[in-house]
């Protein structure tokens, strides 16, 4: 749903941010801004800055910063419409109807109905499994050690050990058995007609990251087939792209996920303390599960069954959770079977010395690997060394590969060069040789000095956004596109435009950005840190320097681009001689000039 920036901008106006977040998190005063610990992260010393001034946010551990609209999307999983939704419910102000076609009102219709027949059934649940007929699953449930609260947190329930009882009570509730069997809750055979899909099971309600209920998992009582039984996809529940127990595990604010196999393993680790505790919904871990969870951590540590088929699920999880950008270590449950068993016998206190030392993913792929060869005959063992060398050239990154060369070389006493050598020679065979692992390139200056470019780009605007009268001088020497980064260019545009109306307005810049990422990219570049300047002379220096790195960024970025001819060298020398006059400018902050 798109929204005028003249509405959006509305909406945020009347959502004071401090008022808003002080919803959330417990802010105190400090200078002319708020303090708090991040709830995005977990911390003990208050690094969660909140500016009234500049209606923004910003975490100096984390990174997370952003206007109001940034932190609801990142608290609640909103998407920008739905937080703009949320805010202008709470502000009073009217949205614009959203125009459907028929189709789509049809669809939109039915998702709601098959979402309160879901909470309906849900409810069932809950109650039978705290009647008489429901003894046998509380028996369960207490014989797995769960304690009432957690019962009741996880929403269980148990269906009735007649296959008939819920669908006589959606009748009486008024849903139609189309209804009920487009939502998954009953099936149809000539034989038995109609009749429920759950039934003499212990039920695990499935909720999304807002805690609607969007399917169920149910784990029969006795020794009936399938063990656990799970409803099937509908147009409200995606198996590959929910994950059980995330509507508790996002607000864990830890700074990664525990990925488990199974429902139960993710309720006894949530009642022991590890709330961030997720798991798969009955198939193969997924590149959309593995999506989601990069909303809210960078890494993710596997805690699979120790046996052989949870050691091919981890093998399995491990390539597509880098492909998705998120760090993997394994953790070791043995001799125990399951996160559950083992904190059962050893207690919460062990399973954290088990999180603590959870090992590289790498390395846990390569102990895997060295299972199938023979370390103690040279032939085997030379090409567990070749089955090394073709994991390595999995490294895009050279950094990255150089650091693994060196430390599985140590870890198998192998001299670094001979492994090289092997990587090559693989890499080589599959036509293609990393170039890192060809030859390592001697350090140059050059990324160091776009770093110090981008940093300085950053300094600028933040000085630019905490003192607006020093904006006369900038524009004499910086303009928008001397800003190399594109969102860094498209951020200056816009607030060059505003410096020109005297009304810079941050956190109006922040909302032209509709993903959360950018939000929060942007809000950095008006939260870099300025170093504490003593005296008028020195902050003159500072500017200036600032303000010089820019234009020599600006001039080597252009330089790179410019192509041959000479037009192009004119303009590059031209460029040139520009950078060298600013550099005998002296620049005045009190006078304004030069």
């Amino acid at each position: 749903m798109y929204y005028p920036d003249e509405l959006v901008e509305e909406v945020r106006e009347k959502n004071d941010i401090v008022d808003v977040i002080s919803g959330y998190v417990r802010l105190k005063k400090q200078g002319n801004n708020y303090f708090g610990l991040c709830p995005f992260h977990n911390e003990k010393s208050p690094s969660f800055s909140v500016s009234q001034n500049k209606q923004m946010f910003h975490c100096f551990g984390c990174g997370a910063g952003g206007n109001v609209f940034t932190f609801v999307m990142q608290y609640e999983n909103y998407t920008f419409p739905e937080a703009i939704g949320y805010l202008a419910e709470k502000a009073g102000v009217a949205l614009p109807e959203v125009s459907y076609d028929e189709e789509a009102r049809k669809k939109d219709n039915r998702r709601a109905r098959i979402l309160e027949l879901n909470k309906t059934a849900a409810k069932f649940y809950y109650y039978m499994l705290r009647s008489p007929q429901g003894a046998y699953g509380m028996e369960y449930l207490k014989n797995r050690a769960l304690r009432e609260e957690t019962i009741n947190r996880f929403g269980l329930g148990c269906s009735s050990k007649y296959s008939d009882e819920l669908l006589k009570y959606l009748r009486k509730q008024g849903y139609s058995d189309e209804l009920m069997r487009e939502a998954g809750l009953v099936n149809f055979d000539e034989r038995n007609g109609l009749y429920d899909k759950f039934w003499n099971r212990v039920m695990f309600p499935i909720q999304d990251v807002n805690h609607r209920v969007i399917g169920f998992g149910g784990r029969v009582m006795g020794d009936g087939k399938p063990k656990y039984l799970n409803s099937p996809e509908t147009i409200v529940f995606d198996k590959s792209r929910n994950l059980y127990g995330l509507n508790h595990a996002r607000t864990s604010r830890k700074n990664h996920m525990i990925l488990c196999e199974g429902y139960m393993d993710v309720i006894a680790m949530h009642q022991a303390g590890f709330t961030e505790a997720v798991a798969s919904l009955g198939t193969a871990f997924t590149s959309g599960q593995a999506s989601l969870l990069k909303r809210y951590a960078k890494e993710v540590l596997l805690t699979y069954d120790s046996d052989e088929a949870g050691t091919k699920a981890a093998l399995r999880a491990i390539p597509i959770l880098k492909e998705a950008g998120l760090t993997a270590r394994i953790i070791h449950l043995e001799p125990y079977k399951d996160p559950d068993e083992l904190i059962k016998n050893q207690g919460a206190e062990e399973f954290q010395k088990r999180i603590d030392a959870a090992e590289n993913s790498f390395f846990f792929e390569i102990r895997v690997l060295q299972k199938n060869y023979r370390i103690d005959d040279p032939t085997s063992q030379t090409e567990f060394y070749r089955a090394i060398a073709e994991k390595l050239c999995g490294f895009p990154e050279e950094l990255e590969r150089e650091n693994y060369f060196t430390a599985v070389a140590r870890e198998f006493m192998i001299q670094p060069d001979q492994l090289r050598k092997l990587v090559v020679s693989y890499a080589a065979r599959m036509g293609g040789i990393p170039e890192a692992a060809a030859r390592p390139k001697p350090t140059t200056g050059k990324n160091k000095q776009e770093d110090a470019g981008r940093t300085s780009q950053k300094l600028l605007l933040t000085w630019l956004v905490d003192e607006p009268e020093v904006y006369p001088i900038v524009r004499r020497y910086i303009q928008p596109e001397d800003f190399t980064v594109e969102l860094y260019r498209k951020t200056a545009e816009r607030l060059y435009a505003d410096m020109e109306r005297g009304a810079p307005n941050p956190a109006a810049i922040i909302s032209m950005f509709t993903e959360e990422e950018e939000q929060r990219e942007v809000a950095e570049l008006f939260n870099t840190k300025l170093t504490e300047l003593s005296g008028g002379a020195e902050r003159e220096r500072a500017l200036q320097d600032i303000i010089y790195r820019v234009k020599q960024a600006s001039f080597e970025y252009a330089n790179e681009r410019s192509g041959e001819g000479p037009e192009a060298l004119m303009r590059s020398i031209e460029k040139k001689r520009e950078l060298e006059e600013l550099r005998k400018v002296h620049i005045s902050l009190k006078s304004g000039s030069e």
